[in-house]
């Protein structure tokens, strides 16, 4: 039962064998009821005969009873005492009195008994009542056979004012008969038909999982084999599976994907780390050999730069990691002129534009904000040549940073690569003035983690243009505070 197909087929069978049941069982009462309503339509035509006879005056004696074995009568008067019977009656039960022999001499009740035991319910006299008569199931035996029989009670009043009750019965056989065929099919085709239910089941089941189980071979073999690049199979059709197989594919493409930038990644990070860590312990080891040639502001400098890097490395793991941002409120404006606040030692003094103070918030995570607009002021100060320019505003709803160089700008064609990792477009560069290509990198991932977006573009004047486009904290407007503008 650990098998699709096995549940499969196991539930279609009990719910079509719980149906069958149903179904079976409402037609046999069904069948019965209208077999037994077919019966008591034979009695009650039986028993109107005779009671006609009677209600016209026919002596008891000379009633026509008709086939007794078809129909057998029994004839009682308001006292329960019978009159007159079907010959060869042996037994009776099922009309209120088992009497089947006749009183003898047959009593006839004068019309002065009859007064007080009259209901007045009865029919007039010489007349056969027109109510519906009274049905009930019983037995007669008749020439020593016995059979069941649904016997009807009509009522009638002889011309002499004597109100007789006359049994006529119908046999049951042919609805017992008919009952037990139909009952003994369906036994008999129910085992089969849930046979059916079954294979048809699992073969119907086993056809539509089978591309299922090459998705499982085929992820099990590229599991095995490590191999990234190979994809599922998908169906030609439209299905469930077929969705299943190509979200399958997209999810191994972003897989692969992420895998190859990872092992990129690494080597990257290896080779960057290569170089500061080399010229670092090169310096260290010309300096215990001869401490009067130890360079250190160079060991400084090289610790420092190992230090940033160590640190950007350790930022984009969390961030590949999946770390979100807090949802702290950041007043960006504030925040700008802190960062610029601190760049005592920048080649070129950052300018600052900085409009709607106090409305300028965003939520997220103060400190990577800070790297991200960190990150932009380090890159407009190595490429800029005598401004460099850094302006906040709002924009319908969002909140926007604007950094600005004079330099050489950013080609068109590359400025999606330079939000790559390790990415350096001035080949001319030495390392050590052209850092290791992770800034715009990791001030991309931040930005994407709260909700917003990083571009470049060309400057009015020249140079790059990189903006920073965050949504608006809701509800975060205030009153500008005085001096600022």
């Amino acid at each position: 039962m650990r098998s699709v197909r096995a549940r499969a087929a196991l539930g279609a069978t009990l719910v079509v064998a719980v149906a069958l049941t149903v179904a079976g069982l409402a037609v046999l009462t069904v069948l019965r009821g209208n077999l037994t309503d077919r019966a008591g339509l034979e009695a009650e035509v039986a028993a109107r005969e005779v009671a006609g006879e009677l209600a016209l005056g026919v002596a008891y004696g000379d009633l026509e009873l008709g086939d007794e074995d078809t129909h057998p009568v029994q004839v009682t008067d308001e006292a329960g005492r019978v009159v007159a019977v079907s010959k060869d009656l042996e037994a009776i039960s099922g009309t209120g009195t088992a009497q089947v022999v006749p009183a003898s001499p047959a009593p006839v009740p004068s019309p002065d008994d009859d007064d007080d035991d009259d209901d007045g319910n009865d029919p007039a006299r010489g007349e056969v009542s027109s109510d519906p008569p009274d049905f009930a199931n019983g037995t007669a035996t008749v020439g020593g056979e016995t059979a069941d029989y649904r016997f009807a009670a009509v009522e009638a009043t002889t011309d002499q004012d004597v109100t007789l009750t006359v049994h006529a019965g119908a046999p049951l056989a042919a609805e017992q008969e008919a009952v037990n065929t139909v009952r003994n099919s369906m036994l008999t085709g129910l085992p089969l038909m849930l046979l059916v239910v079954a294979g048809v089941t699992w073969l119907v089941t086993r056809r539509a999982l089978r591309p299922v189980e090459g998705i499982r071979q085929e992820l099990a073999a590229i599991t095995a084999s490590e191999d990234l690049g190979r994809r599922v199979p998908e169906p030609d059709s439209r299905d469930e599976i077929a969705r299943l197989a190509r979200t399958t594919n997209e999810t191994l493409t972003v897989l692969e994907a992420s895998v190859d930038r990872q092992r990129r990644f690494v080597a990257d990070a290896s080779h960057e780390l290569r170089s500061p860590i080399a010229s670092l312990r090169t310096q260290l080891e010309v300096g215990a050999a001869h401490p009067e040639l130890l360079d250190v502001p160079g060991a400084v400098a090289d610790t420092v730069r190992l230090q940033v890097l160590a640190a950007d490395l350790l930022l984009l793991a969390r961030l590949d990691a999946g770390e979100r941002p807090g949802r702290t409120p950041v007043d960006l404006g504030a925040l700008v002129r802190e960062e610029v606040s601190q760049r005592a030692a920048d080649r070129i003094p950052p300018e600052v534009s900085v409009a709607d103070a106090g409305q300028l918030e965003v939520s997220g995570s103060r400190g990577q904000l800070a790297r991200v607009v960190g990150n932009l002021l380090d890159n407009a100060e190595r490429h800029a040549e005598r401004m460099v320019a850094v302006s906040v505003r709002g924009d319908r709803g969002d909140v926007l940073v604007e950094v600005t160089d004079d330099g050489s700008g950013v080609p068109e064609a590359e400025r999606d690569r330079i939000f790559e990792r390790f990415v350096r477009l001035d080949d001319a560069r030495s390392r050590d003035d052209g850092g290791a290509g992770l800034g715009l990198a990791i001030a991309r991932d931040v930005a994407s983690r709260h909700e917003g977006t990083l571009t470049v573009g060309s400057a009015p004047g020249g140079g790059a243009l990189f903006t920073l486009r965050l949504p608006g904290r809701t509800g975060a407007g205030q009153e500008p505070a005085a001096g600022e503008g």
